[in-house]
């Protein structure tokens, strides 16, 4: 199989067969062998009513339903898990994201053997102060921190390689960090490509200001687990040591001051009566802390199962 097209969605039932009919259009125009997987991320509207429909009338759709609302990045893992085509294309059900550039995503990936592509909305049709500027913002943090130098981290229309979507684990709120967990796992060669922009058509977003500033925390959590994910003794334990040894040398250096000073009969006050004694407790406190929060998150890395992080309502191939 050619392509296949990872949807994930939440209310969008007055989008769905226009985008459904304009995605077998541009597969059928480019002789493609297809797969359409719609992930209904626990709608409350009539979304699964309208993809059983549109399945009916072709085998090539297959649909996973959600027991509740998990969010986007645990619709895209499940999305991930039953695509079976070479490249991987994933879409917001919206209309925002433009079938026609799909042609082009692929070529990138099996003619100059990209690993991923994301698109980039150079222009967008949203507002500067509610989306645009909260995004430039965002997409530079992420820049600078993962070292990948793309424009547009959250657009959510992407290629694949299928290796790719069978090696990274997406959960949490980290469909915004895809190209970065790609890094982490071995695969280097990503790129972008300027992508059309469509104003919604239909309904209206489903994000808030808040994802900006869970984007943010994500942002920092998925930093520090590329670094350190594998390996937390590194940065538990190197501190907890660091901690520890300079609390201990401080007592250490408190109580040889505190026997010269009685050997030379020197009137000196009590080593508890000392608040460097204290500061060198915590120290040591705190040092023996963070050493066994690193072993602990050995032990767990080692004992961690794949639960999944969500519950499937209906899975079907259609």
């Amino acid at each position: 199989m050619n392509v296949s097209v990872v949807i994930p969605l939440l209310n969008e039932e007055e989008s769905l067969q226009e985008l459904y009919d304009w995605i077998v259009s541009v597969m059928q125009s480019n002789q493609f062998l297809y797969e359409i997987i719609f992930i209904d991320d626990g709608s409350t509207d009539n979304s699964w009513n309208v993809i059983e429909s549109i399945a009916q009338k072709n085998t090539a759709t297959k649909g996973i339903r959600f027991q509740k609302n998990y969010g986007k990045a645990q619709a895209l893992d499940a999305g991930f898990e039953l695509a079976s085509g070479d490249v991987v294309i994933t879409m917001d059900a919206d209309l925002q994201d433009s079938p026609d550039e799909i042609p082009e995503l692929y070529r990138l990936i099996t003619q100059e053997k990209y690993d991923l592509i994301s698109g980039w909305k150079k222009k967008r049709y949203d507002s500067f102060f509610a989306k645009n500027l909260p995004s430039k913002l965002f997409n530079w943090a992420a820049r600078k921190t993962s070292g990948l130098t793309l424009h547009d981290f959250n657009c959510g229309l992407k290629a694949y390689k299928n290796d790719v979507v069978k090696n990274i684990k997406v959960q949490g709120e980290m469909h915004r960090y895809i190209p970065v967990l790609a890094k982490n796992e071995g695969f280097k060669k990503i790129g972008e490509k300027v992508v059309q922009h469509q104003a919604r058509k239909y309904g209206h977003t489903k994000f808030g200001m808040n994802r900006f500033i869970n984007g943010f925390l994500d942002l920092i959590t998925i930093s520090f687990l590329s670094k350190f994910g594998k390996r937390p003794m590194h940065f538990f334990g190197l501190w907890g040591t660091f901690m520890f040894i300079f609390g201990f040398g401080l007592t250490a250096y408190l109580g040889g001051v505190k026997l010269y000073n009685l050997s030379q009969k020197i009137k000196t006050i009590l080593i508890t009566d000392n608040p460097w004694f204290y500061i060198a407790l915590t120290c040591m406190i705190l040092g023996t802390q963070l050493f066994l929060a690193g072993f602990i998150g050995e032990l767990l890395i080692k004992s961690r199962d794949n639960t999944k992080h969500y519950k499937i309502k209906e899975k079907r191939n259609l």
